[in-house]
């Protein structure tokens, strides 16, 4: 039997090993798919349930050697989106004809290092001090707690997992509705009205997990976009620019509305998110403080040792100096790119700084509202905004070096982030089941060397296969690369011109708002707040992601009411286990699927590779109602134990 100080066996070789084989996969995986629709899939819970499965073929197993394994796969999905979405466009901006192995491995590999470093004082920060949810640790930790106890929650988790995973190939394999409920038109003239609500079981377990709160101000932060922001930019801004009023003519209400949101009004959530996450550092900086100087502490005092197990981070002097060993080569690459040691050395202190600094904000934002919503593009943004702002100081107007220098910082800086919302949401799962933090490091940081060995050749494979961006053949769709596309525009606007400064300040202008609301919600003591990080996802990220999360959380209130309702000694917390545990399964299964759909996709090169006759298809309604069933049997099973009460 374990216990605090005698754990059960984590890092183990079979361990490492398989975590690594996973990881290639998951990461070669993500990769197709960030690049072809703009998204990844978190493979943590996938990996843990591969895990459960393989190493007991091998004898006993802890649950601690399956979380070791699902930390170090977990980084297949952060290194594939710090990648896909900054390294291509290095290809779109012509400075490269094909992705340089050394070059991608060395960006990559060192920014997820230091994305793993950066995170390690903010755990006791936002997983102990801050107590955030971290929704897609605590459906991990549920997993693998049934690894462990199989009698225990295995029917209402095999059962979610199952019922996403067929709700994952109707949708998004066989096409038997679109993964999305959409309704839109003119009210009125040029007032462009538009509602979206993405069909995703796996979504509405987010909203479950992260609450009412939370849903309320993503969807408050959708709303301001979609419909204020996007019907006053059509009405009274539709002439400013030429070319996109050109789109627009004769577009129809949806198309507008997309059109507006992707060139001007996601750039509102771009200010937001630039006081939100200046804002949000400024807020924590006591914590952090306190888990640098308790990290030093530690070290320099030896009480490492005399610490718990699930207490131990990496020692802070490994830390500070794993910093300057990974900053060094990067230094060098940037002075390789720009030939300027003035300007590599402003390169890499802005990428030490900015890395660290959205590292927290990366890390604040997958607690609030998971990895898989966590807008990691769009603190990319904001990072290649403030460094190209830098460097067109120091480069001059017009300059042809500047766009692929704020692309080189941006790119280390987008790996870091994600790697450190992913660490922390593996380090929350650890918390919850008793695993050793330094451990979980560790595994993390040997997962994301992985990740990124398996990078170059697989983006080399999707250019000549299908092109980035623009065809490499007649015939071919080639992969559109949104995030990576948008980082090209807005690295290239600073230096020529075009980037839609008022959207920007007017974001600004909304976070500052923000903030003061939710200072006042504090003064007067309610439970109610309003973190900006929260709002300025929601303007960032499109409304039908941010309709299903207020769905769950709203699904989760009238649990909690159901439960309340009773009285008595009953505790609704830990009744509303079951329900926790429903969630996970519907991520678990949404995620699995997600990755193993890639496959016959990659293989056949055809998105539409197992769908069926379009005349086969009964429509979105079909959708709307399946995932109205999964919202009732969710309730139906999360208040079970209080319709069991007398």
């Amino acid at each position: 039997m374990e216990t605090a100080d005698d754990p059960a066996r984590q890092l183990t070789l079979r361990a490492i090993l398989l975590s690594i084989v996973l990881t290639v996969v998951l990461a070669a995986a993500n990769a197709y798919l960030g690049l072809f629709a703009g998204l990844t899939v978190a493979t943590a819970i996938p990996a843990a349930v591969v895990s459960m499965g393989v190493l007991r073929l091998f004898g006993r197993v802890s649950v601690l050697e399956n979380n070791i394994v699902a930390t170090g796969a977990s980084a297949g999905s952060s290194i594939a989106a710090g990648t896909i979405f900054t390294i291509p466009a290095l290809v779109l901006l012509g400075q490269w004809q094909h992705f340089r192995y050394w070059w991608v491995l060395a960006i990559a590999g060192l920014g997820g290092l230091l994305g793993v470093l950066f995170s390690v004082p903010l755990r006791r920060t936002l997983i102990i001090d801050q107590q955030l949810k971290f929704p897609e640790g605590v459906a991990t930790a549920e997993v693998l707690k049934i690894s462990a106890d199989p009698g225990s929650g295995v029917r209402s988790l095999g059962l979610a997992a199952l019922v996403a995973a067929v709700f994952k190939v109707a949708l998004s394999g066989l096409k038997l509705s679109p993964e999305s409920f959409t309704a839109s038109g003119y009210l009125g003239g040029r007032t462009i009205g538009f509602f979206g609500f993405s069909l995703s079981p796996a979504l509405l377990a987010v909203g479950y997990i992260v609450g009412l709160n939370i849903g309320v101000l993503m969807l408050s932060g959708g709303a301001l976009s979609w419909w204020v922001f996007i019907p006053l930019y059509n009405v009274f801004l539709h002439g400013h620019d030429p070319v996109l009023a050109a789109k627009l003519a004769g577009a129809s209400a949806e198309d507008a509305a997309w059109l507006i949101w992707s060139s001007q009004i996601r750039y509102i959530g771009v200010g937001a998110m630039l006081v939100g996450g200046l804002w949000s550092l400024w807020t924590l900086r006591g914590s952090l403080l306190s888990g640098i100087q308790s990290g030093l502490g530690h070290h320099q005092g030896g009480a490492g040792d005399a610490l718990p197990h699930t207490e131990r981070d990496l020692p802070m002097g490994m830390i500070l100096w794993g910093i300057v060993l990974f900053v060094l080569p990067l230094f060098a690459l940037y002075y390789v790119v720009v030939g300027s040691l003035g300007v590599a050395l402003a390169m890499a202190v802005i990428m030490v700084i900015a890395g660290f600094v959205f590292s927290s904000v990366s890390g604040y934002m997958a607690g609030l509202v998971g990895s898989s919503n966590n807008p990691v593009s769009g603190i990319t943004i904001s990072t290649i905004l403030f460094a190209s702002l830098v460097l067109l100081a120091m480069l001059g107007h017009g300059s042809t070096l500047g766009p692929v220098a704020a692309i080189m910082i941006g790119a280390v800086i987008c790996s870091a982030a994600s790697i450190a919302g992913d660490n922390l949401q593996d380090l929350k799962a650890g918390q919850l089941i008793g695993a050793t933090p330094w451990r979980q490091q560790v595994m993390l940081a040997i997962g994301a060397v992985s990740s990124a060995a398996v990078m170059a050749p697989v983006l080399n494979l999707l250019l000549e296969a299908y092109g980035i961006g623009t065809p490499v053949r007649e015939g071919v769709t080639p992969l559109a690369a949104p995030q990576a596309t948008l980082m090209a525009s807005v690295a290239k606007g600073i230096f020529i011109g075009g980037l839609p400064w008022a959207m920007i300040a007017t974001g600004v202008v909304v976070g500052v708002i923000v903030i003061l609301i939710d200072e006042s919600l504090a003064r007067r003591g309610s439970a109610w707040r309003a973190p900006i990080l929260a709002v300025a996802v929601g303007i960032y990220l499109p409304l039908e992601l941010s309709t299903p999360i207020f769905a769950g959380g709203l699904l989760a209130h009238f649990v909690e009411r159901r439960f309340r309702a009773g009285g008595g000694s009953f505790d609704p917390d830990k009744a509303g286990q079951t329900g926790l545990l429903f969630s996970a399964g519907l991520i678990a299964g949404e995620a699995i699927l997600g990755v193993l759909l890639a496959i016959p996709i990659v293989v056949s090169g055809n998105a539409d590779v197992i769908a069926v006759r379009e005349s086969l298809r009964p429509g979105q309604w079909a959708g709307v109602l399946a995932l109205a069933f999964v919202a009732w049997w969710m309730y139906r099973t999360a208040t079970a134990a209080a319709r069991r009460r007398p």
